[in-house]
């Protein structure tokens, strides 16, 4: 398996093309055919399991990061090519595995990683072969991250982190983790953080599933006591860990303004469109509020949409992330939590009640009951709404900063629940 034979100099034309041809050499000749039938007539003709034994072709093409540079498993192509590589591939509902890999610690390497650290952990995350966690939040520190009690104490070459992180998605299914954790208590919470990349298989590490609302298992709570990190797989210098955080924390916000789950149950639910076929089948479509609350979604809809391309713009183009991640995410989880109630509400009494069954209590939900409640944690997870319209506030609107008496003073004084 080899990459696809594009690079910085490849026209957006020429990119298409290279990439329908891979697509006739390498996509499934059922999935090809499914395509026209739109993502329900996909995944009809491929499970998951097909699709992540066949996923390593995708992987080595180079065309799931085509921004990237060669070294990095990227095709090194112009944000242009890589548009136009996307409108090929977009039809087949080729998914990215591994999103918190490619999503949260792909940019804190670009932005502060070593070439050395680039070229060991990017190949891997693009061909999925090395899964990614964030282990940021704690029991005493969500929204107020800076605050994090989980301390890294230098020991010749390594690192030795202890405490415990929480809400830390999909750390049950991964290798690895981006880590924020406290090496110096006797300076202001900000100025006292490195930021690691932690291998979770290994002495030291406790992984313990939380079942949600919705009866899975998305959710961990992560136990460290003596776990080692080698000083080769610190991301920046000791005490900068806070600015090195903040392109993952930007780009997480990006990542989860979106619509529906995309295939990864990480927002919840499916887009407008699903709820516009939903009110058709129904026949509710004509009645007039129904209408209404309808035309109000996709309005809403396409401004997301607007506001996350505006984002992924700039992203292709390695700019930093900017206050639209904010943004986006404040619009998003809250447009997702309106638009799942909204296909519930279209299920009338089924959307309250329906049929038992000896199955688990997840396999028997009602799809979109499903992503309803699984909507209500889009206005907590990746940043609270509140911490986010305060960045808003802050950092678009030019608001004074929100009072903190604690802001100069050493972590190691700070009252703590």
């Amino acid at each position: 398996m080899t990459a696809v034979a594009l690079d910085a100099a490849s026209s957006p034309e020429d990119a298409a093309s290279a990439t329908r041809a891979w697509v006739e050499a390498h996509v499934p000749a059922a999935w090809r055919a499914a395509a026209p039938g739109g993502r329900d007539a996909i995944r009809a003709a491929r499970s998951r399991a097909e699709y992540e034994a066949w996923y390593p072709v995708f992987g080595a093409s180079g065309l799931v990061a085509p921004t990237w540079p060669p070294d990095c498993g990227g095709l090194g192509v112009t944000a242009a090519a890589a548009r136009a590589i996307d409108a090929v591939l977009a039809p087949l509902n080729l998914g990215r595995l591994n999103p918190l890999g490619l999503n949260l610690c792909a940019p804190a390497l670009f932005a502060h990683g070593t070439d050395a650290q680039r070229r060991r952990f990017l190949p891997p995350i693009v061909r999925n072969e090395e899964r990614w966690c964030q282990l940021f939040s704690e029991p005493g520190a969500g929204s107020d991250l800076a605050s994090l009690a989980t301390r890294a104490a230098r020991d010749g070459d390594e690192w030795v982190v202890s405490g415990q992180k929480v809400w830390s998605t999909w750390a049950h299914r991964s290798d690895y983790a981006v880590l924020l954790a406290r090496t110096d208590p006797d300076v202001p919470k900000r100025r006292g953080l490195t930021y690691f990349l932690l291998a979770l298989h290994q002495p030291g590490v406790d992984v313990r599933p939380l079942r949600h609302l919705t009866g899975e298992v998305d959710f961990n709570a992560v136990f460290l006591d003596g776990a080692r990190v080698p000083d080769g797989q610190r991301v920046g210098d000791p005490g900068d860990g806070w600015r090195v955080a903040n392109a993952t924390l930007s780009s997480e916000r990006q990542m989860v303004a979106g619509a529906g789950s995309g295939g990864v149950d990480r927002i919840g639910g499916s887009g407008v469109d699903h709820a516009l076929a939903l009110a058709h089948r129904r026949g509710r479509a004509a009645e007039p509020v129904t209408r209404q609350r309808l035309a109000a979604r996709v309005a809403e809809e396409r401004v997301r949409a607007w506001t996350n391309a505006r984002a992924r713009a700039g992203r292709s183009a390695r700019h930093p992330p900017g206050a639209e991640t904010s943004v986006g995410k404040v619009h998003s989880g809250e447009l997702n939590q309106r638009l799942q109630l909204l296909a519930t509400d279209l299920l009338g009494a089924g959307g309250a009640a329906w049929s038992a069954s000896p199955a688990p209590y997840a396999e028997t939900l009602p799809h979109e009951v499903h992503g309803m409640l699984r909507s209500r944690a889009n206005t907590i997870e990746g940043g609270t709404s509140e911490v986010n319209r305060t960045i808003v506030g802050e950092r678009v609107l030019g608001l004074p900063r929100e009072p903190d008496p604690w802001h100069d003073v050493p972590w190691r004084e700070v009252p703590r629940s």
